[in-house]
């Protein structure tokens, strides 16, 4: 099977790398081939750890050698599967399917790992809605073991299936959600971490206390600040804002500390300090 990944950052990245180790060829684009280089230098690092826990078995040089960059669509005529992981904005990935779309074959998937935006309206600026489906992986991706594929309202039965049999693919677990903004597991998550900013912008106590009460009381492998440092600040208060403007209710007013730490640039582990310095 050939796997088109579109944007190559944490997630694009990890999507790619993922697909390549369970034996899949990728054909993979960005903005840039720096950002191409870069993240063949992350993935390059990540098969280093996981081959050396025997986490995956295989050739990090062949793993690799299956993941080609291209800055020609064209060159996503023969994937069965295009998945996009670019900006989390509704009209960026609308742009980008009218761009890619007229170079898919029929049978082709075209998938987003949007983790809030409705895969209805995603689907909606397509020319085959049945055909397009949510992909939700979570980050890291090579370490996450949950796939959330949401089916949009014209969604065929037929794609579900077939997105089912690639993620088992990639040996991954899978549910089966129905469309709404934040879906099952984004809607929870993001407001673990809006609620943790708010005790925290409120002085209920340090950050360490906020995430050790609730990585020790409530069994969780991390807390909510830590949670929210590694997803990346500006992720989840664009999915506050997405689930608000959708939801219209106030349970989803993003917590104000969040979006100043946004406008500061502090948006958590990839920019080196969130809650955190890393």
């Amino acid at each position: 099977m050939k796997i088109g990944v579109i944007g190559l950052g944490i997630m694009g990245g990890g999507i790619a790398q993922v697909s390549a180790v369970a034996g899949h060829d990728v054909i993979a684009t960005d903005v840039s081939r720096t950002i191409y280089e870069k993240a063949v230098a992350t993935i390059g690092k990540s098969l280093d750890k996981l081959i050396e826990k025997k986490v995956i078995t295989g050739n990090k040089a062949d793993i690799l050698g299956r993941i080609k960059f291209t800055e020609d669509y064209k060159e996503f005529s023969d994937c069965s599967i295009v998945v996009e992981a670019i900006v989390e904005n509704l009209e960026s990935k609308r742009e980008f399917y009218r761009k890619i779309e007229p170079h898919l074959k029929s049978d082709a998937i075209l998938a987003s790992n949007t983790s809030s935006i409705s895969i209805t309206a995603l689907a909606a600026a397509t020319r085959r809605p049945d055909r397009f489906i949510g992909i939700h992986f979570f980050n890291p991706v090579p370490l996450m073991n949950l796939v959330e594929l949401i089916r949009g309202v014209r969604t065929s039965d037929e794609i579900v299936q077939k997105g089912i049999d690639y993620v088992k693919t990639i040996k991954k677990e899978y549910v089966v959600v129905n469309d709404a903004p934040g879906f099952v597991t984004t809607r929870i998550i993001v407001m673990l971490v809006n609620e943790g900013a708010f005790e925290y912008s409120e002085g209920l106590a340090t950050k360490e206390d906020i995430d050790k009460a609730l990585k020790f009381g409530g069994n969780f492998p991390m807390g909510p600040l830590t949670l929210g440092d590694l997803i990346g600040l500006d992720t989840v208060v664009n999915i506050m804002d997405v689930m608000y403007e959708s939801y219209k209710d106030p349970k989803y007013r993003v917590a104000p500390i969040l979006r100043k730490m946004v406008e500061a640039g502090k948006l958590g582990r990839k920019t080196g300090e969130g809650f955190y310095k890393y």
